[in-house]
């Protein structure tokens, strides 16, 4: 079979993370098959509808990758051929006229149910069953003569050579009455797969309530694609072993939907930043600069600096940052002197006993090296310990502390290496006065 799946948005908003799940899934089963994904644009809710929800959703789609084949199909303009095939069931008896509600604004036509049970075998559900008595007629055009969802996404479908509908489990009702459409109007019926819910820690639908649930929110906190596109291909899918972080290339050779799973999938926003910090840690440099200077640059940090001393400090926070955005907390000490000071490491690290002598210590012998380089720093800070008695880390940490103000960061030496003799000394005597002669 020549596989053909879509994705059918309908533009009237921000798109859920549910949504471009379902995106996700008919990407990965067309492109694991070697099949189209196809995508329709469904429209016809006019006052809904707007260009930039549409550009939104493109958007949003291009960033995660998710490239579809040919032209996108706009809804709005295959009323036309909607309505040709109400006629087609009114001629056949298979629809009737009905002014609903006696507005006498028109006359609604009504698709008649063939009155026997519907069955169809869901591709993840299995065999699925409505009797008769469950399935009353309902509206396939309204009074004002506008399609309605039902008749357009079946005539749309078989015009499009659909061959397998995959869409979230709300929509299984629907496909009951999809089913007895395709039936009635003699067109191919595709396989049908229904995706699991996406829930919060009650089972109940993620909705906004429960934090980030617009796919644009996590672009504009600085998910990387690569991370969201993973992870929510395992909520409701896994690779059949203990594999988590996977590449494009890997979920596409080994996604199917034998191995979706038909329960609702929780929605883990923990488990989604420890993903991104993955991926994180694995972007090459340049992709890492790029995010992080987009964020520096926003918080006014970066005018000024040489671009060999930004990419020398990104170097060394490459893999330290689960967020993009995180960058301007965790290292603006490195282009600013009016970096913050954490107040719970000045206690622990700056106020003890002991810290302002070491301090002092650490700055004398720090002026005297004639190389400020990572190794030669580190070896005259652990030869002054051993000369102290003490351990190294009670010199390691307030001076970390000293210099940029966080008890975090990169390797120290290195750091300091970074940040050069003069910022160093500087910051250490800032420090010593405002901690200790204060």
């Amino acid at each position: 079979m020549n596989v053909t799946t879509r994705f059918a948005p309908s533009p009237t908003g921000r798109v859920h993370i549910g949504n471009m799940r379902v995106a996700i899934y008919n990407w990965l089963f067309a492109r694991h098959a070697g099949g189209r994904f196809l995508l329709r644009i469904e429209d016809t809710d006019r006052e809904r509808s707007t260009p930039e929800a549409v550009r939104g959703l493109l958007e949003v789609m291009e960033w995660l990758g998710l490239d579809y084949d040919g032209e996108a199909l706009y809804q709005s303009q295959r009323v036309e051929a909607h309505l040709e095939a109400a006629e087609r069931l009114l001629r056949s008896g298979k629809a009737y006229r009905v002014d609903k509600g006696g507005t006498g604004r028109g006359e609604a036509v009504v698709f008649r149910m063939p009155g026997r049970a519907i069955v169809f075998r869901d591709e993840i559900k299995g065999a699925l069953r409505k009797e008769a008595d469950d399935l009353p007629d309902f509206v396939i055009v309204r009074s004002d003569g506008s399609p309605v969802f039902h008749l357009a996404n079946v005539v749309d479908d078989a015009y499009m050579g659909v061959t397998h509908v995959i869409r979230g489990d709300d929509h299984v009702e629907n496909t009951f009455r999809h089913v007895a459409l395709m039936e009635a109007l003699d067109l191919p019926i595709p396989r049908y797969a229904h995706l699991p819910m996406i829930v919060n820690a009650q089972g109940k639908p993620y909705s906004k309530r429960d934090g980030d649930a617009y796919a644009a929110q996590f672009r504009e906190k600085g998910y990387l694609p690569e991370a969201l596109f993973n992870y929510l291909v395992l909520l409701g899918w896994s690779p059949g072993d203990d594999r988590e972080v996977m590449s494009r290339e890997e979920i596409v050779r080994l996604f199917d939907l034998d191995r979706v799973r038909s329960a609702p999938s929780q929605m883990d926003p923990r488990k989604l930043l420890w993903m991104n910090a993955e991926y994180m840690r694995a972007l090459p440099l340049e992709r890492f600069m790029e995010g992080c200077r987009k964020e520096l640059v926003k918080a006014g940090l970066l005018e000024g600096v040489e671009e060999d001393y930004f990419r020398r400090a990104m170097d060394l926070m490459r893999g330290r940052v689960k967020l993009f955005r995180e960058v301007v907390a965790d290292a603006a000490f490195f282009f600013t002197e009016d970096y913050h000071f954490d107040s719970k490491a000045v206690r622990k690290r700056l106020l003890r006993e002991g810290a302002c002598e070491h301090l002092r210590s650490v700055e004398e012998r720090f002026g005297q090296v004639e190389t400020f380089a990572a190794g030669v720093l580190e070896d005259v800070l652990r030869t002054l310990a051993d000369e102290k008695g003490i351990k190294a880390a009670e010199l390691i940490h307030p001076v970390r502390v000293a210099v940029s103000g966080l008890g975090h960061g990169p390797g120290l030496f290195e750091m300091l290496e970074v940040l050069g003799r003069q910022r160093v000394l500087e910051r250490i005597r800032r420090a010593r006065r405002t901690y200790c002669e204060g």
